[in-house]
């Protein structure tokens, strides 16, 4: 009689670097970039810390140096006073501070900017700022554009003049509360967000993540949030990818305004008190070791099952996804014996599969194991258990 088919295993993840050094608390963890700007120094920063990373840039940003809506909007700015200038973003203040600078036009914008009262978004937009030589004169302490809203209403603004900065998407509500007030309102479009150049790796990223494959997605941007679910929306796994973040893979945003769309779905994202790469990964790595880590002392070694890596005596081992499933089933009753049976259930819980399956996967995982292979008994006719003594 013909063997019963298996299924494949789902594509593999590229092969992880080995980090240099001990693990570190990230070691084992598969984590995705969905940034496009400072992606690099997002990326150098989990990899520091032992995580194996996937890059998707979800959007792009376009500047907008040479576009006439830009020049249009800094020629509005210019021709009367302004009363209040509206600063949203670091990257977009600079990129029109510098490109008023390519027309010729910088110095008189900044002399425009500080004969007003400017208002910036949080930390970022205020660093800006001062970076081209200007004071706030308001910032909220969080960097919710509602707040800069409320603190413009409460003032008289009939005949005011306001500049607003735009940061890759349109403020039209934003723009439609104060010219109800009896304002003039600038819209400034900086730059803005544009699909990304690989869309394959986009729709690679939901998979993984639908798959488990990933264990935590970072993003610095709302717009990030919004173009991931509308891409899997296009892919049909909309759904899908919303329970992968709803309950096995976690979502860290840089601050409380881009996590809103995910908070809006019901889907609980953390993210750090300040707005900063360096925090948003200093709380990843608080966070998701607590969420998926198990230590064990097997016969005098210890072995901790962190993400998809076994550490065993402070010596790190990569697994492929399926083989961590397995091992971890087996650290569930360390020194049970687990059965063929039993480990399909906890491993291939989707997947149409056969002992035989279980038996090539265990293979594959002592042979990750390398020296600390025999922490894997096989006990004949009945399983497999872990070396608990």
């Amino acid at each position: 009689m013909a063997a019963t088919p298996t299924t494949p295993e789902p594509a593999a993840l590229p092969e992880p670097a080995r980090p240099a050094g001990p693990p570190g608390p990230l070691t084992g963890f598969t984590v995705g970039v969905t940034a496009a700007r400072r992606r690099e120094e997002l990326t150098a920063l989990l990899a520091r810390r032992g995580a194996q990373v996937v890059e998707a840039p979800v959007l792009r940003i376009l500047p907008l140096a040479d576009d006439l809506d830009l020049r249009k909007a800094t020629e509005r700015c210019l021709a009367a006073p302004l009363d209040y200038v509206v600063a949203t973003t670091g990257v977009g203040w600079r990129g029109w501070m510098s490109a008023a600078e390519g027309w010729g036009r910088g110095a008189v914008l900044a002399e425009t900017c500080r004969d007003a009262s400017v208002l910036s978004r949080g930390p970022k937009a205020t660093g800006a700022v001062r970076a081209s030589g200007l004071r706030e004169g308001y910032s909220p302490d969080t960097e919710a554009t509602d707040e800069l809203l409320t603190w413009l209403l409460a003032r008289p603004l009939a005949g005011r003049r306001i500049a607003v900065q735009e940061h890759g998407v349109r403020l039209d509500a934003f723009a439609a509360a104060l010219r109800e007030r009896g304002a003039e309102v600038i819209s400034v479009p900086v730059y803005r967000w544009a699909p990304p150049e690989d869309r394959g790796a986009v729709r690679r990223l939901i998979d993984q993540t639908v798959r488990r494959q990933v264990h935590a997605l970072t993003f610095t941007s709302a717009p990030a949030i919004t173009a991931l679910l509308d891409a899997a929306r296009a892919e049909d796994q909309y759904e899908a990818l919303l329970d992968a973040l709803r309950a096995d893979v976690l979502p860290v945003c840089v601050g409380t305004l881009c996590a809103r769309p995910l908070t809006d779905l019901g889907v609980p994202a953390v993210h750090p008190e300040r707005g900063r790469l360096g925090s948003l990964v200093r709380l990843l790595a608080d966070v998701l070791p607590g969420r998926s880590s198990r230590a064990l002392d097997l016969a005098g070694q210890e072995l901790v099952l962190q993400g998809n890596a076994a550490l065993v005596d402070g010596e790190s081992h990569w697994l492929s996804p399926r083989g961590a499933a397995v091992l971890r089933a087996l650290a569930e009753h360390p020194g049970r014996v687990l059965s063929r049976a039993d480990l399909l259930r906890a491993a291939w819980p989707d997947a149409a599969a056969d002992e035989h399956a279980v038996e090539a996967a265990v293979g594959r995982l002592r042979a990750a194991l390398g020296p600390h292979a025999a922490l894997i008994r096989t006990v004949p006719k009945r399983g497999y258990r872990l070396a608990a003594g």
